[in-house]
């Protein structure tokens, strides 16, 4: 299928009714002032506390050692807690209070009760095929052991059965996506963290109202930041005018909280509950390189088809479940999969939620790095490390594998761009290799390891998407593709520019000034 790039398709906004100025002057703009001012009430409630400290400094010393004896025997990130250990020392009075503030749960307790309710209830949604874990622990007891963590955080069996299509560019995706969308018969569900009118979603939104019309069960559901600068607040309401069912994650409101720093960063697309699309492009025109924003934007996805697609089926819903509502999911998962019988390797899609204890993300991760033999190759945007992970690359590239990580060769943010570097050179003393992508922006979340297994998924390397960001991923192992995902690699590292340490060392003093200020807060970012 080619796209037709001169049809824009469906559009909803009125040019001018999109954009940072129509926020600022909107109901989101008002929301934002109301926002600013609590925030400034609060520092100015600090600020009267550290005016009052010559009078209580016993007092402080007390709290502040409470404190610390607290954080040292917390069970939160070692280099969080570091943060929290440096900033409370330095601002004794302000620290600890804005560590209370962040610990209180003040926003997101019944985001938490809610989610942590809803996973629990749908533990058993789908059951695991035992002769499929059975079959992978005889092939492989590693990947036996990752697959049993991967179950036991949530409603995530291993799947054959399941053929997987890999989309080196979001073009690609965009093409297949198109294609699918207009074959459904009987729902579409996406869940995505950023909608932005233009080409890419006028052309889904013209499908979908099409299909919405014709009987399909369409819902859509994206994270509340995008009213930020891209949708006014009463889209969703504009899309079931059309007969598209549609809910916003954690809108912003007027009110300070603790809520609004968990995100939903997933990118989920299932039809008819035997294909799904995963990976880490948005539905925004950038994601297509029909807006330059950063140069060429390389991103890319897995599509399925088969079992596994009962997995995103059952993710979706559990976040659609996070408002209310009545649940659907037997009736959802009991629409049959396509029989896929000659698809090779095994399937986990998996997702990994910042309310409970498990670091899923960063856990398979670490445990790709700790087993691999012969390399271990990824591409991310960010490089945001805690001391856990820069020590997992650090150990696997010291033990004789080749680690290579290809990130952005031109930024989409500073901050981020200069907190990467200053993990360079403590990579590359450990024979880490570090490429940069000299046409544009990557985007990809990729992890490939020795020709037999990769994650393709939303979850980047740093701390938002690893603590504070619901993410989802795809675990393969010995699957088909696996060898696409791995010339991809190779492909667009003829792309790169290589760091080496005489690279580092003639870095600009500003970026490695920036970088090394923002270090001690990155875990609060």
């Amino acid at each position: 299928m080619s796209i037709d790039y001169k049809n824009k398709g469906l559009t909803l906004l009125k040019k001018g009714q999109s954009g940072i100025i129509h926020a600022v002057f909107s109901r989101f703009g008002l929301i934002l002032l109301m926002l600013v001012a609590q925030v400034l009430i609060l520092f100015s409630i600090f600020e009267w506390f550290r005016g009052m400290i010559p009078h209580i400094f016993g007092g402080t010393v007390i709290l502040t050692s409470v404190i610390v004896v607290y954080l040292l025997n917390n069970r939160i990130n070692p280099t969080a807690k570091i943060t929290w250990l440096i900033v409370i020392l330095l601002l004794p009075v302000f620290g600890v209070l804005l560590f209370v503030y962040t610990q209180s749960d003040l926003g997101h307790r019944v985001l938490k009760e809610w989610t942590g309710k809803v996973i629990s209830d749908t533990k058993t949604c789908i059951r695991q095929d035992e002769s499929v874990a059975a079959r992978l622990e005889k092939e492989n007891g590693g990947v036996a052991a990752l697959a049993h963590y991967i179950g036991r955080s949530g409603c995530h069996p291993v799947y054959d059965k399941t053929a997987v299509t890999y989309f080196p560019l979001g073009e690609d995706k965009f093409d297949a996506m198109l294609r699918e969308l207009e074959a459904a018969k009987h729902f579409i569900f996406m869940e995505y963290f950023i909608v932005g009118e233009g080409l890419m979603w006028g052309r889904v939104l013209e499908i979908l109202a099409r299909k919405a019309a014709q009987g399909v069960d369409v819902r859509v559901m994206y994270d509340g930041t995008c009213e930020f600068a891209l949708l006014p607040h009463d889209y969703p309401k504009r899309l079931r005018r059309l007969g598209i069912q549609c809910r916003t994650f954690a809108p912003v409101s007027p009110f300070v909280s603790t809520h609004y720093n968990y995100r939903d960063h997933r990118k989920i697309l299932v039809i008819d509950g035997h294909t799904a699309f995963n990976g880490g492009v948005n539905l925004s025109d950038e994601y297509i390189n029909q807006k330059v924003k950063f140069g060429h934007w390389k991103d890319t996805a897995v599509m399925l088809k088969g079992e596994a697609v009962k997995s995103f089926t059952l993710m979706f819903l559990q976040m659609w479940m996070v408002d209310g509502g009545q649940a659907e999911f037997e009736t959802f998962l009991a629409y049959p999969t396509l029989e896929v019988r000659d698809a090779k390797g095994y399937v986990i899609p998996y997702g990994d939620r910042p309310l409970d204890e498990d670091q899923v993300g960063e856990r398979v991760y670490m445990d790709m790095l700790n087993r691999a033999l012969k390399y271990v190759h990824i591409m991310t945007p960010y490089l945001i490390l805690d001391g856990e992970m820069e020590t997992a690359l650090k150990f696997a590239a010291e033990r004789g594998v080749e680690v290579a990580v290809l990130l952005p060769g031109i930024p989409d943010k500073r901050i981020p761009y200069a907190l990467a570097k200053t993990h360079y050179a403590s990579l590359l003393e450990s024979g880490v290799k570090i490429f940069e992508y000299t046409p544009g922006f990557v985007h990809a979340k990729v992890f490939v390891s020795d020709d037999r297994e990769a994650v393709v998924g939303t979850i980047n390397l740093d701390y938002r998407s690893l603590y504070h960001h619901f993410e989802c991923a795809t675990y393969l192992y010995d699957t088909d593709c696996i060898p696409d995902i791995e010339a991809d690699f190779q492909m667009t590292l003829k792309k790169c520019r290589q760091v080496t340490r005489e690279t580092v060392r003639h870095e600009k003093w500003t970026v490695k000034l920036l970088g090394s200020l923002m270090k001690v807060a990155a875990p609060l970012l």
